[in-house]
């Protein structure tokens, strides 16, 4: 099956490994040659890694890069498509003109699918001619790794393009969630509240950030703590999501000032190099602040 993943970003390449990994051709495409080459790279990085985790052979490794064709025109990657993810930005307006674009080119049978995370998949799907083929498939980072999808149908998907979804996430060897389209799903939804609680809690001097961290991981057998997973996904992005869930759902989801100071003041997690943890070459090496109470 032709896959085009639309953003070579972090969402972007992964789901374009994992595609090609199932045996899928990929095309990726993001705005300039530079963006997909670095796409290209970070799935070849991905790719080299788990041979040498034994994960999967060189040949299997090999295999999938050949499967992956970079593209910068949106025509070319999109025609004769079965699937089409986009992985752009978090923002409705360009996401929503991304599905308007996709439709100019994409057959009357292609799939076109939001990686969105909390975004209405129904109001993404309003500007096509034909809604019905719309649907969410929401990747978690990193997608090579992680083994959920969520894949949430709105109010106008049909019952053909579910049960495409739902197959090409058994296919790619990942276990579907099916979520009614509303704000923040199903996961992120439970995982900023979580995140918000405990920057809260720093602020309130409960705890310190490492120690709220740990309390999750080893008490609850999380694979990472609330706060260094606000800093992996972005301090901004969370913001964005508070807000909009805020707007949406009330109160309860207000975000904490303890994360708009940070926003402001340039401090985006992993990312920056700086968020509620420092992070060196891709590490989280200390809490940012001196006590790790929060600033």
């Amino acid at each position: 099956m032709q896959v085009c993943v639309l953003g070579a970003g972090t969402m972007g390449h992964g789901i374009a490994q994992v595609a090609a990994i199932a045996g899928h051709d990929v095309r990726l495409r993001d705005l300039e040659e530079s963006y997909v080459d670095d796409g290209l790279a970070a799935i070849r990085s991905n790719l080299d890694g788990g041979v040498d985790r034994d994960k999967f052979s060189r040949e299997t490794a090999d295999a999938a890069f050949d499967r992956i064709e970079g593209f910068t025109d949106l025509g070319a990657a999109v025609s004769g498509a079965s699937l089409v993810v986009e992985a752009v930005p978090e923002d409705l307006d360009l996401k929503r003109e991304t599905f308007r674009d996709v439709e100019e080119h994409a057959g009357a049978e292609t799939v076109v699918a939001t990686n969105t995370s909390s975004l209405s998949v129904t109001e993404v799907a309003s500007v096509l001619d034909d809604p019905t083929r719309a649907v969410g498939l929401h990747f978690f980072n990193p997608v090579h790794i992680m083994g959920l999808v969520e894949v949430v149908l709105a109010d106008q998907t049909d019952a053909d393009t579910r049960r495409f979804a739902l197959s090409f996430v058994d296919d790619i060897d990942k276990t579907a969630v099916e979520v009614r389209d509303t704000p923040g799903f199903a996961s992120s939804r439970l995982g900023v509240a979580l995140g918000c609680e405990a920057m809260r809690m720093v602020e309130e001097g409960v705890a310190s950030v490492d120690d709220i961290d740990a309390a999750m991981e080893l008490g609850y057998r999380h694979p990472m703590g609330p706060l260094e997973l606000t800093d992996v996904v972005g301090l901004d992005v969370r913001l964005d999501i508070l807000e909009y869930l805020r707007e949406e759902l009330g109160e309860r989801f207000r975000p904490p000032q303890v994360l708009k100071r940070k926003v402001r003041a340039g401090h985006l997690g992993k990312k920056s190099g700086e968020g509620f943890y420092v992070w060196e070459d891709g590490e989280a090496v200390r809490p940012a602040d001196a006590d790790g109470r929060g600033e």
